[in-house]
């Protein structure tokens, strides 16, 4: 036994041997091949470069600096997705290559919008948000508002539009300023998107304003209805939807609602106990509304009042 053990020692001293060359040698491989591609790099050979990285990164080389230069040369090569891509792998191994990371990718931005190309813009910002979620975009926060808005991204588009007028005056920028009230107003904000609707609308001549006049009635009845919907109304909600009705009637628009907001504002001022003013509503809604049975309901509503049906509620402080 014991002169079986003497036997095998040479041959295990060798395999340690072998796998230590072995080891050495791929080591040397993978500095070859960084070498190599930072010789390429030097002189603008960048898809030999890159050839050469990927390579050593093959043969194990997957530690943050040789991540790094696999998502440099991609970055000086303009392809933005493997940028992201590499950087993402090199900043988890070391946080400290996310300035360089960020640089580039913010440059990447810039040139892509000199392109011509906001897709590739927009997805080179937010490889750099998430490594640096408050770095700042400057001149590019209105192109990718925009780029957002064009394709339906509201949420996405509300903080660059609200950045890029931060930067700039807003009386300045009527178009900005309107796309904003859209934003606000396709996320369900009527509130704050009539705020910049109005805004708009002072800022441009008076045969400029259909299309705004006709998101003002819009939203303004919106929220007429959702704020008189609240459980418990209070008069001061109530007073808050009267105004919001009466600015959809003072606009006239959308002129398929209107007798929708005469009927409504019969409502409030009923249920606010102005008798009188809500029959003259509803007697509006007829004229807006003839044959439709709106203005049936309307007209109930005005004899209800006119005959003293529901006096129990007039005696709570309602007409109904």
């Amino acid at each position: 036994m014991p002169t079986f053990r003497f036997r095998m020692l040479p041959v295990l001293f060798a395999a340690l041997a072998a796998g230590s060359v072995s080891a050495c040698r791929s080591s040397a491989t993978e500095e070859s091949a960084v070498r190599r591609g930072d010789q390429d790099f030097a002189e603008a050979r960048y898809d030999a470069a890159l050839a050469e990285y990927r390579l050593a990164v093959r043969q194990g080389a997957d530690d943050a600096r040789t991540l790094s230069r696999v998502a440099h040369t991609y970055a000086m090569m303009g392809r933005v997705d493997q940028v992201g891509t590499f950087y993402d792998q090199a900043v988890a191994k070391d946080s400290t290559v996310a300035d360089l990371a960020v640089a580039d990718l913010m440059r990447l931005a810039r040139e892509s919008l000199k392109s011509g190309d906001p897709f590739a813009m927009a997805s080179a910002v937010e490889d750099a948000l998430k490594l640096r979620p408050g770095v700042g975009v400057g001149e590019l926060a209105l192109p990718l508002a925009r780029h957002y808005y064009k394709n339906g991204q509201y949420g996405r588009a509300l903080p660059f539009y609200l950045k890029a007028m931060a930067n700039q005056p807003a009386d300045s920028t009527p178009d900005v300023v309107f796309e904003v009230g859209q934003v606000y107003d396709q996320i369900g904000d009527c509130q704050h998107a009539l705020v910049f609707f109005e805004r708009f609308r002072k800022m441009v001549r008076p045969n400029q304003r259909g299309e705004v006049d006709w998101h003002i009635g819009t939203c303004a009845f919106d929220l007429s209805k959702e704020v008189r919907a609240r459980t418990p109304v209070t008069p001061e909600d109530l007073d808050q939807a009267l105004r919001m009705v009466n600015r959809t009637l003072e606009l006239g628009e959308p002129r398929n609602i209107q007798a929708q907001a005469w009927f409504e504002k019969g409502e409030i001022l009923s249920d606010l106990g102005q008798c009188q003013e809500a029959m003259d509503a509803y007697r509006q809604v007829r004229f807006s509304d003839a044959s439709g049975s709106l203005a049936d309901r309307a007209q109930d509503r005005f004899d209800e009042i006119r005959f003293g049906q529901g006096l129990d509620s007039l005696s709570n402080g309602g007409c109904r």
